[in-house]
């Protein structure tokens, strides 16, 4: 199936992470009791290129991105937090069908990791893919993911994908002064009440327009796409070369050409690409990040054929199969519904005087008519353990949304009549106005939120949790 924006919005040196060269990209994680330690603590970064001055920023390690963790299919995770910031902090790992205590929803399925303290996450991840690990501590994650605090782990399948290289790029937009300091309004009202913190600065692995990237001609690349942002929902365009999508959030899927190259990718959310470049040297391929409102079209990142060819791309692709533990199918009729009608922001001709602040600016998303951090009050709803679940998100707002539902993969329902898309998620765009159904088995046990991925909606009211029993 081709897949539309339509149906998915329905529905310097460069740090590259290349997998063969990692251990020259970044220093190897540091380890204790066998545990892979994640410290948060400030740094700088030389995000812009010389002779700008450094950023400061936060980072796991004082690096932005944070150590990559990596394991094999089967494998378990050994990840201790240890918290340096003056604020408290959690970790989620983004698309993980993990056990309920490693959620990291501090407040919900932990207790906050407080300054100075630390928090031991142990889990074996269920599935293969390219996962995302966050600050998930209301309301100071926009600010921590902001500065920096966020990072990979990759579960390799058991027999890989053949592929020259692959690159594990994680895009991101800085709101930066000119100085080139990050500025310092993660709490703006502006930004809460529309579409979220966007900045006009974008980073690949954290450097600003980085030099091509030189391959084989004929290569064929694996690239993990991951949307670090607080809210910019990140439209690319593939220019040069076909790009085939393999894997969406994390779960592997039939191989196909995104229609007109473009696809859209929210924030957290992951694509695993397939790019098979130009059998010829000297010819260009480009990613292309779609502008929006006042910003233009950019390109982000070149790769340039050049050295002896490649006869990997001539060879027909195997992708990853489609994933065994997830259902073939869902019975819809037999489903429990629930209707989530999310309303707030800002509305047509309000006064340029809005600017809620503290407890109001606290309350200005709803779900079903209520602001939650997403740990506090009672549940959305509760189903039984195997429950088939549909799930209605009907936006009222005039901004887009990107709606998180934790611990499980859901199926995009067609607008028109009860099929679903050939794809997993772990979130779905929600157009301004519209209203979008996904659907779920509800087989994994605990308390698990719901909400808006855009930072500055979900410290603002647009969460909620939800209980299998």
């Amino acid at each position: 199936m081709r897949l539309s924006r339509r149906t998915l919005l329905g529905s310097a040196f460069v740090t590259l992470f290349a997998s063969q060269a990692r251990s020259q990209l970044t220093p190897a994680p540091a380890q204790e009791d066998g545990f892979t330690l994640l410290e948060t603590r400030k740094g700088a970064l030389q995000l812009l290129p010389p002779p700008a001055p450094l950023t400061p920023i936060w980072g796991f390690g004082g690096q932005v991105p944070g150590p990559l963790l990596r394991v094999k299919l089967g494998q378990e995770v050994k990840a201790r937090l240890v918290n340096r910031l003056d604020q408290a902090t959690s970790l989620h790992w983004r698309g993980v069908r993990i056990v309920n205590a490693m959620d990291g929803a501090a407040g919900l399925t932990q207790k906050p990791v407080e300054p100075g303290g630390s928090f031991d996450y142990r889990f074996t991840p269920p599935d293969a893919g390219t996962f995302f690990y966050q600050p998930l501590m209301q309301p100071f994650s926009g600010a921590q993911q902001g500065r920096g605090l966020y990072g990979a782990l990759i579960v390799d399948e058991v027999q890989p994908v053949v592929v020259d290289q692959e690159f594990i790029l994680f895009l991101d937009d800085w709101r930066l002064d000119a100085k080139g300091q990050n500025i310092d309004d993660f709490d703006n009202p502006a930004d809460a009440l529309r579409q979220g913190r966007l900045g006009a600065t974008v980073s690949v692995n954290s450097h600003v327009k980085p030099p091509p990237i030189v391959a084989a001609p004929g290569a064929r690349l694996r690239l993990r796409l991951i949307n670090a942002a607080n809210a910019r929902i990140m439209f690319l365009t593939f220019d040069g070369a076909k790009p085939q999508i393999i894997a969406i959030d994390g779960q592997p899927c039939d191989a196909f050409e995104p229609v007109r190259r473009t696809f859209p990718i929210g924030p957290g959310a992951r694509f695993d690409v397939i790019l098979d470049l130009p059998p010829t040297e000297a010819q260009t391929t480009k990613i292309i990040l779609r502008g929006e409102t006042e910003l233009p079209d950019e390109v982000i990142l070149a790769f340039v054929t050049k050295g002896a060819a490649s006869a990997t791309s001539a060879k027909p692709l195997v992708a990853p199969t489609v994933n065994p533990l997830l259902p073939a199918e869902i019975r819809l009729q037999a489903s429990k519904k629930f209707d989530l009608t999310i309303e707030g922001g800002a509305v047509a001709h309000q006064p340029a005087s809005a600017n809620p602040t503290g407890a109001a600016l606290r309350h200005i998303w709803k779900i079903n008519g209520k602001s939650s951090t997403g740990v506090d009050g009672p549940p959305l709803f509760s189903v039984r353990r195997g429950a088939a679940v549909t799930l209605g998100f009907i936006n009222k707002s005039l901004y887009p949304l990107d709606m998180h539902v934790h611990g499980h993969a859901m199926r995009l329902l067609h607008d028109l009549d009860d099929g679903w898309e050939p794809y997993w998620r772990d979130s779905v765009i929600v157009p301004e106005l519209k209203t979008k159904h996904v659907a779920f088995v509800a087989d994994n046990p605990g308390k698990w939120m719901i909400h808006c991925a855009i930072q500055e909606h979900l410290a603002n009211g647009l969460a909620g949790w939800f209980e299998v029993n």
